[in-house]
């Protein structure tokens, strides 16, 4: 069967695609997906086994020079490959309006989700076999009920298995390990307080393991050295893309991350580990993994989903933000020590 997937951005929903993939795979074994995503995350997207060929595109900076991207050609070349495969299915696992306008270019019967399951409504206008998959779920939960139902298998019941070969098998934090710290994210109010992640980094370092920061910036490349300035076992890791650090994640033991890309991408890797929720909800969008969950603030206004904290209580005082006052160091490193015995 072959089957042409639309599912373009972000980090976070291309990698909570995954699973779906896997189960598709394990229902249908001559499946070929060929798949359509931003260019940034191509070398992810190739990883999984179900996946043929990859369509990078680069939608973003097309719709910002979409004349220079016609007269360099690159439109007319995407449109060309995407159209040079009668599909038996296409799928829009996205439901945007940015994704309905590559999916009507498919060849083949379009699935989606209907009106009142997609993001943007108008996006389901393109589809010949519209789903309904209820919200409220979690978006891989989602993404495997759309795969399940428009190409008629049973929905399986396990555990997301994101489909990335592994060979190291993390070991238990009782012996030295491999651990990566993701630190950096984009909202204010979603970065656990600096203080907080040096105290945990001395306590997994005073116990044996090293830590890898990782940085996409130079205020997070700041914050790394900070972090791991006169901690011997603590380093900076250098620049890399992507594809890199994806290899290296494979490599680790544990990792505790933000809400952050990173995150989800070390759970997709099978690292064990936490990722850290204060001001956002990880009902909707938290890891999952076969060793690797969400852990969320106790707060009374948590999860607020807003950039900007407006908490004026008492509690928490001296921490910012202060709902991850109920997430202390100690007691995040008992919990990865639980979870990765």
């Amino acid at each position: 069967m072959r089957v042409l997937l639309i599912k373009t951005s972000s980090m976070g929903d291309v990698i909570h695609t995954l699973p779906a993939l896997t189960d598709a795979l394990a229902a249908i074994p001559d499946l070929q997906v060929d798949w359509v995503v931003e260019e940034a995350f191509a070398d992810l997207a190739r990883r999984h086994p179900a996946v043929a060929n990859v369509f990078p595109c680069a939608l973003r900076r097309w719709r910002k020079h979409p004349l220079k991207a016609r007269r360099s050609g690159e439109w007319g070349e995407f449109k060309s490959a995407l159209q040079s495969t009668e599909y038996d299915v296409v799928i829009d696992a996205q439901g945007l309006i940015k994704s309905a306008f590559i999916t009507r270019l498919g060849r083949g019967p379009k699935f989606g989700l209907d009106k009142s399951s997609a993001r943007e409504s108008l996006s389901a206008r393109v589809l010949d076999h519209p789903q309904s998959v209820a919200k409220g779920q979690h978006a891989i939960a989602r993404v495997r009920q759309l795969f399940a139902q428009s190409l008629g298998y049973a929905l399986p019941g396990s555990r997301p298995d994101y489909g990335l070969p592994r060979s190291h098998v993390p070991a238990p934090l009782d012996q030295p390990g491999e651990l990566v710290f993701c630190h950096g994210t984009t909202w204010v109010t979603k970065h656990y307080p600096e203080a907080f992640w040096r105290q945990l980094v001395e306590l997994a370092c005073a116990e044996g393991h090293r830590v890898h920061l990782p940085w996409g910036n130079e205020a997070e490349k700041a914050r790394a050295e900070r972090l791991s300035e006169g901690v011997e076992l603590a380093t900076v890791l250098p620049k890399m893309g992507l594809d890199a650090l994806t290899d290296k994640l494979l490599s680790w033991d544990a990792f505790v991350a933000v809400d952050t890309g990173l995150a989800h991408l070390a759970a997709a890797a099978g690292l064990p580990g936490l990722a850290l929720y204060g001001p956002t909800d990880p009902v909707l969008t938290g890891v999952l993994g076969t060793r690797a969950e969400s852990l969320a603030a106790d707060f009374p206004c948590a999860p607020c989903v807003q950039e900007k904290c407006t908490y004026r209580g008492e509690l928490g005082k001296g921490v910012t933000p202060p709902c991850f006052s109920s997430l202390k160091p100690r007691q995040v490193w008992q919990e990865l020590r639980r979870r990765t015995a």
